[in-house]
């Protein structure tokens, strides 16, 4: 499967807060090895605009540190994977994520008609 997995950055390294990082690296992932990466500047910190920016980019994945809930509720609802709890080297993190070893641990809903179930 091919994928645009979004990194949440200080340079090369994982951020502990979305919205304030530095920029974002951007990886395009087929049959789970990394095939070309970018880095984007963040365009800036405003309510619910970093989610759209980076699902209009194609992005399928984020991989954070930590992120608010506003930002994830906009990432489910375009059908953007969120993955919290990470740290150390950006492309390191892609790698245990795409071998299924980097999982969330936030809580994340897919399943939008039972979003009152969900914690934040």
């Amino acid at each position: 499967m091919n994928m645009r997995i979004a990194v949440a950055s200080e340079g090369n390294a994982v951020t502990g807060h979305f919205g304030h990082c530095t920029n974002f690296n951007l990886y395009d992932t087929e049959n789970g090895a990394v095939v070309r990466e970018e880095s984007v500047p963040n365009p800036g910190h405003r309510p619910g605009f970093l989610p759209n920016f980076l699902a209009d980019r194609g992005v399928n994945v984020i991989i954070s540190g930590g992120m608010g809930g506003g930002a994830v509720d906009i990432f489910n609802e375009r059908n953007v994977e969120v993955v919290v709890g990470a740290s150390g080297d950006a492309k390191e993190a892609v790698l245990s994520y795409l071998k299924g070893e980097l999982k969330s641990t936030g809580s994340v809903c897919h399943e939008h008609q039972h979003h009152g179930d969900c914690n934040g």
